[in-house]
């Protein structure tokens, strides 16, 4: 079911809830939460599929904010609230209501947002494009216990990491940070079946893509070693090699679906490591609502302290010298057999007198 409300307000939204909820014949609530979807005319149709996909695993009212940009001063003076109510199949296992704040109501849609979101219950707030620099001190983040933000659609992805660094706070995330569980994961797996000491490592992905620098800024946090950076055509995150004292831990992901698995002594392994969508990235945020003091540390660890490709060529050991046979020597080490001595060229026969 889909209500329109032109010129409404948010007690007439609440009213419209209630009478829609009773039509489908659903009058109880059984959200588990409010997810606030910050967004624009142009990204709200992807961002409220992804929030209604994610909301199959966690039922919750989903409150759309769209910010509409006014042309004209006059209209620019005016203020209106315009709504969309989606409950039943038109919005997963929740309800939807879709707001569009014009003029100078869209510098208070705090006012708006708070008597819509449920009681008792968390509010996570997303910024699905161009989030503010400090989200636990902006209006709308202010009432989350949670927020979710995105480096990757940052003009500037590094940049925009700095900026999270410098303004986080407890309840802050990222999706950028998302997108690499399963290569952290993958990681810490293979380190468990190869307890050896890593020395150095390398990541290997986009120059653009914030996820291959923050998977790096993680590994040099958590072992304490120089850890590199190198381009690739991508997609995304292409690789991660660790040089290790037994040999190499290398997983590599060329076409972004499957990636293989090699490490010294073991056959190489295939192993799904899927590009995910937005819709799985915001269901695994939303599975906790504390702070991920993971995801600080390592945001906080700052790109500068990368090791440049030289730092990481020296923290590599050589490779070993091949095996030989007891009592040989390898070829590179046996004496070069001495050249055969030129012979003398013929004495010049004496000119005849």
């Amino acid at each position: 079911m889909k209500i329109d409300l032109t010129e409404t307000t948010s007690s007439k939204i609440n009213n419209a809830l209630i009478s829609a909820r009773r039509a489908i014949g659903t009058p109880a609530i059984g959200m588990v939460l409010t997810l606030v979807v910050v967004t624009d005319e142009e990204n709200a149709y992807d961002a409220l599929k992804a929030a209604s996909d994610s909301s199959r695993e966690h039922p919750s009212r989903i409150i759309a904010v769209i910010k509409r940009v006014s042309r004209s001063p006059r209209s620019r003076r005016d203020a209106r609230l315009d709504a969309e109510i989606r409950v039943g199949s038109d919005s997963g296992t929740g309800e939807t209501v879709v707001l569009r704040l014009h003029g100078e109501l869209a510098n208070h849609a705090q006012s708006v947002v708070l008597p819509l979101l449920l009681p008792d219950a968390p509010v996570v707030v997303w910024w699905a494009e161009d989030a503010p620099a400090d989200p636990a001190k902006d209006p709308l983040g202010a009432l989350a216990q949670r927020r979710i933000t995105d480096t990757g659609t940052a003009e500037h992805p590094l940049d925009g990491l700095a900026v999270r660094a410098a303004t986080y706070e407890p309840g802050d995330t990222d999706l950028a940070w998302t997108r690499i569980t399963p290569w952290r994961s993958m990681l810490a797996a293979a380190l468990d079946q190869q307890p050896a000491q890593v020395v150095s490592a390398t990541v290997e992905g986009e120059s653009d893509n914030p996820s291959c620098e923050l998977l790096a800024m993680w590994l040099a946090d958590r072992l304490g070693v120089p850890v590199g950076r190198t381009p690739s055509q991508g997609p995304g995150l292409t690789a991660v090699r660790m040089e290790t004292k037994n040999g190499p831990i290398v997983l590599d992901r060329a076409d972004g679906s499957l990636a293989t698995l090699s490490m010294t002594g073991q056959p190489d392994r295939g192993v799904a490591l899927k590009r995910r969508d937005t819709a799985e990235l915001l269901a695994e945020e939303l599975r906790r609502l504390d702070p991920d003091n993971t995801y600080a540390t390592t945001v906080k660890f700052g790109v500068e302290k990368l090791a440049a490709p030289d730092e990481v060529a020296a923290a590599t050991p050589a490779a070993p010298a091949p095996e030989t046979a007891e009592g040989d020597t390898p070829e590179a080490e046996k004496p070069k057999a001495a050249a055969p001595a030129k012979k003398a060229a013929p004495a010049k026969k004496a000119a005849s007198k």
